[in-house]
């Protein structure tokens, strides 16, 4: 996927003042930049959370910008998956009820959505885990658990704003090594908005922002 000259807007304050980035399949891409420069801006953008006030977002030749906020929420449930800081996951839904929760949304049965989601927990270490709720879980495998609901409809491209800033440094690793080996075995794409400087050297590709612009990309395309 693609952004070309994006713009944002929030009252007088300019968050995205004309952005040109990409997201190439497969690739795993941090974007920093200290508070308040965009990139969570520039995320929630990409992922159609909220559209631009000007640019557009390509995605397979579709203009992302320019589709209904119905169509939108179509494209985050359908296309995308997202990990966010505090996992976001369903208190009362177990492990496997809430990663199956994105395909019964879809549309599919019961049995394919859980089918899935234990396949996935599996795969990420959670075997046996199925059943608990996020209460009974570490914030390391809440945090599987949530990577395990973005990757069970295979997206095309995963969204993670600060995943691991609520887990301990080695947690924060094991769980950042996870997401990374499923979403590459998956063929999926990774942007990952950090503060983390030792997680954003780690992945091949760096953009940061300053004052809602591209200051530096570091690193090699896919």
């Amino acid at each position: 996927m693609s952004g070309r000259g994006l713009v944002k807007r929030y009252g007088e304050q300019v968050a995205l003042a004309g952005v040109d980035v990409d997201v190439h399949a497969g690739e795993a891409l941090a974007v920093v930049g200290p508070s308040g420069s965009g990139k969570t801006s520039l995320l929630h953008v990409l992922a159609g959370i909220l559209r631009p006030d000007g640019g557009e977002i390509l995605l397979d030749g579709r203009r992302v910008d320019q589709l209904s906020e119905t169509k939108r929420s179509e494209l985050r449930r359908t296309e995308f998956g997202f990990v966010f800081q505090q996992g976001m996951l369903v208190a009362e839904l177990s492990a496997e009820e809430n990663v199956a929760l994105p395909m019964l949304l879809g549309g599919a049965k019961r049995r394919e959505a859980i089918g899935a989601a234990r396949e996935w927990l599996g795969r990420l270490g959670l075997r046996g885990r199925e059943g608990s709720r996020p209460g009974e879980l570490s914030g390391g495998q809440a945090q599987r658990v949530a990577i395990a609901r973005a990757l069970t409809h295979r997206p095309k491209v995963i969204f993670a704003d600060e995943p691991t800033g609520a887990l301990d440094t080695r947690t924060g690793k094991d769980t950042m090594d996870a997401l990374l080996v499923a979403a590459s075995d998956a063929g999926t794409s990774v942007v990952i908005v950090t503060h983390d400087v030792e997680l954003a050297a780690s992945l091949p590709r760096t953009v940061t922002i300053r004052d809602g612009r591209i200051a530096e990309q570091v690193g090699v395309l896919p």
